[in-house]
This record gives structure tokens, sequence and C-alpha cells, in this order.
């Protein structure tokens, strides 16, 4: 079980006043202004995009030019911005890239990934869960990213994290370990930003 929120989060407080739906947000925002991943009118992914925290800043960062894909288990409430296209996608699916290719047919710029598993509180076993998630995610960038595009997933801090870590290197010209300001001070979470896909 995930922890409940608390209402005097800095970031939570603040993703509400700003009309973001997750203090997520401010996590991609500063990650995209690390690094020059997302070029304006560009195409990006999002995978695990409910509520949509990720997904508002990734479209206003393409633009009206661009187009910002979101998918998730659960329905995506409506962003409000016609170059923003959510569906309910299973990625183990089989025809979780078809459905992904039916919202926008060409290659992304850039894949971005949110996904966390449903926490237990034993670290080994969310660890590998989180790994299971990351490498899905890494799955459908190889087949949707155009090269030297981009990729950022979500990974929890553990034994499988410099192996997985590798696996996004021989992909990816440069991999980077960002934690950002408003990860949660106790969580060990953080983020493997690839960019020049191979």
């Amino acid at each position: 079980m995930s922890k409940p929120y608390d209402p005097k989060d800095f970031y939570y407080r603040q993703a509400k006043k700003a009309g973001l739906r997750a203090r997520s947000a401010f996590k991609i925002e500063e990650i995209l202004r690390r690094h020059d991943l997302l070029p304006r009118g560009g195409a990006v992914l999002d995978l695990g995009a409910a509520p949509g925290g990720f997904l508002q800043i990734l479209a206003d960062a393409v633009g009206a030019q661009g187009v910002a894909v979101g998918v998730d288990l659960e329905e995506i409430r409506r962003i409000g911005k016609p170059w923003v296209k959510t569906a309910v996608v299973d990625l183990l699916a089989p025809d979780a890239l078809a459905k992904i290719r039916a919202l926008h047919a060409g290659p992304f710029d850039l894949v971005t990934s949110d996904m966390a598993p449903k926490t237990i509180g034993v670290k080994f076993t969310d660890e590998a869960r989180s790994i299971e998630l990351c490498r899905m995610a890494l799955g459908v960038a190889e087949a949707t990213l155009k090269r030297r595009g981009g990729f950022v997933t979500k990974i929890f801090m553990g034994g499988e994290f410099p192996g997985f870590k590798k696996e996004v290197a021989a992909r990816f010209q440069e991999v980077h370990v960002v934690r950002p300001r408003a990860t949660r001070e106790h969580s060990y979470e953080c983020y493997l930003v690839g960019t020049g896909f191979k």
C-alpha cells in the first residue's frame, strides 16, 4: 500500500495550485529542463500515464504542432488539448504496439515511463517488480523510438539496478541517473535517462 499524500507536502500543494494532476509533473519538468530530450513540435509517448501529470508537462513541451500520446491500464481523463491522445492499453497484450501506433503511426522523439509497481514494503520484491516494468518500457521504447531519440524511466534503486543501467547503455549513447528535487526524501526511486537511441 502506498502512503497517503501529506497535505503539507510542498510539491503536492504546488501541483494543486498549478492545476497539475500529480506532483510527479515537477519531476518530468526538471528532467526535460536538464536534458535536451524533446523538440517543439515533436512526438512523445508516456507509458503508465494516468492520472496525467507527466502528460500535462509533455503536451506543453511539444506544443500544438506536436503529439503527446499517453497510455495506461486505466482511463486517463481528457487533458483538453487536441494534440494529446490517450488510450487504455495493457503493455503485456499482443496488440499493445498496434494500439499505440493507431494513436501515432510515426516514431517518437521520446518515450517516458513513470510506471511503478504496487509496493508491498518488501524492498527486494518491490525492486524486482520495478525492474520488470522498466524492461517493459524499454522494450516499447526500442519498438517506437526514432534514431537518436530519448528514454526516461522511473526505477527503484537496488541490486538489479546496475545490470538494467547496462541494458539501457547498450541501446543509448548516454545514460544519466537523475533524482529530481520533487522526489520524496525517503524514496529510493530515481530516473534513468537515455539519450541518443542507437
